[in-house]
């Protein structure tokens, strides 16, 4: 019954990893995908999506960490394949679920569910050529302009030797908007030997467990739901057990905020370190409704050390009250 922190674009990158794997609950993670165009890319690209791979492809609370590499040329996806392996990763990711109309038009992520064969020609070429002890994995939709491919894509992967699938319960058409399709992922479970994992609007642990009940999926990946709610899924472990969480304070997530943000400094401009912030807060908006009072003040503020002063006003306001 693990729980898996999907991989969400210019979002989920290194630290907030680490933050959030340090709250506990999450079982795996994998990295933001890598592209993968007509040349080789050097082993520095790989360090940057995946800093995780200088330390046996873990956080540094032990949670393993998958490279996700999308792209449709075979040839070129195997060779980053195996280059991500000798670089140490202990899984490899193969991403057909990106809905991104730029990555699309150019071939990759989901619009290649209109072409289960070059799904499988991809996975295939992957397994083939990574070493046998490192599973190859993919991520998929149900679809692309509707839902009607989901079984044929899922068939295609189990062909070429996916270890798991991740499906995304909705087609690209469908985006984020609910509702999520959970029984098609059932179909597509019911019609192949891979393991399936399920994904999409997992939000509470009421909906993790009905989202298993649905889609007879053991596994679950979480993405927009764990941003929202950092303690999510210690919460859903300790359900496991019959048991309940005691969930984080917004003074314990303001915290969680700051320690990311001085990550960021690290290497990042103060201007960039705010958007990434505020990309966060704004989801945790629907977590908390402190982060809503906050958020019109802090959306303004453009140098990380007023943010971080607005936000620790924020949590003493809410501790005081």
């Amino acid at each position: 019954m693990r729980i898996i922190l999907a991989p969400m674009e210019g979002l989920v990158d290194a630290p907030i990893r680490e933050i959030l794997t340090g709250v506990g609950g999450i079982d795996r993670s994998v990295t933001e995908f890598i592209r993968v165009t007509h040349g080789m890319l050097p082993p520095r690209i790989f360090y940057k999506y995946a800093p995780e791979l200088h330390n046996q492809s873990l956080t540094r609370a032990g949670v393993a960490v998958a490279v996700q590499l999308l792209g449709s040329d075979p040839e070129m996806m195997a060779r980053h394949g195996v280059r991500a392996a000798e670089l140490g990763a202990s899984q490899v990711d193969i991403n057909f679920g990106c809905p991104a109309k730029t990555v699309n038009r150019h071939k990759g992520g989901c619009v290649l569910m209109r072409e289960p064969e070059q799904m499988q020609r991809i996975t295939e070429a992957v397994r083939q050529a990574v070493p046998a002890d490192v599973p190859v994995t993919a991520k998929m939709r149900l679809g692309y302009d509707d839902r009607s491919m989901a079984v044929a894509c899922g068939q295609a992967l189990d062909a070429a030797g996916a270890a798991e699938i991740v499906i995304h319960a909705r087609s690209k058409v469908d985006g984020y908007k609910p509702p999520a399709y959970w029984e098609e992922i059932a179909r597509v479970r019911e019609a192949v030997n891979s393991h399936v994992i399920a994904n999409g609007e997992i939000w509470t642990v009421d909906d993790y467990w009905r989202c298993r009940e649905v889609s007879g999926c053991d596994d679950v990946m979480i993405g927009r739901g764990l941003i929202s709610r950092p303690d999510l899924a210690r919460c859903i472990k300790a359900s496991q057990q019959g048991e309940t969480a005691e969930p984080l304070s917004w003074a314990d997530v303001v915290s969680l905020i700051v320690a990311y943000g001085g990550e960021l400094q690290q290497r990042l401009e103060d201007r960039y370190v705010t958007g990434r912030i505020k990309q966060w807060l704004n989801y945790l908006r629907r977590g908390y409704s402190e982060a809503e009072a906050v958020w019109s003040q802090a959306r303004k503020i453009r140098e990380a050390t007023p943010l971080y002063d607005c936000l620790n006003a924020s949590a003493r306001m809410s501790e005081a009250a």
